[in-house]
C-alpha cells in the first residue's frame, strides 16, 4: 500500500503524468510495477480495486469550530462603521 500511495503522490506532483492519458499512465505504472488495484483503476476508471487495496478509512470533519475560547483572546477592534461618513474630508476626483 505504501508504494501505491507513493506512486499516487508522484503522479500528482509530475505535470506530465498528472495530465497523461490513461494509456500513457498505464504504461508508466506497469514499468513501475504498480499494484493491480492502481493499474486497474487507471486503465478502466473503476476505483473499486483501489479502494479495496487501500482499505476503508473513516474521515471525520475537524471539530475546530467547537474549540474553547480563552477569555484573554479579545477580538481585534475594527473601524467603527456605525458612524456616518464625513463627505467633506474626502478628496475630489
Amino acid at each position: 500500500m505504501a508504494d501505491t500511495i507513493e506512486l499516487l503522490e508522484a503522479i500528482g506532483q509530475n505535470a506530465s503524468l498528472r495530465y497523461a492519458s490513461a494509456d500513457e499512465l498505464s504504461q508508466v505504472l506497469e514499468g513501475a510495477q504498480a499494484s493491480e488495484g492502481l493499474t486497474t483503476a487507471v486503465a478502466s476508471g473503476d476505483c473499486t480495486m483501489l479502494f479495496a487495496e487501500l482499505g476503508p478509512k473513516p474521515m471525520n470533519a475537524p471539530q475546530i469550530s467547537q474549540a474553547p475560547a480563552r477569555e484573554d483572546d479579545e477580538p481585534e477592534e475594527e473601524d467603527d462603521i456605525d458612524e456616518p461618513l464625513d463627505i467633506s474630508t474626502l478628496g475630489h476626483c
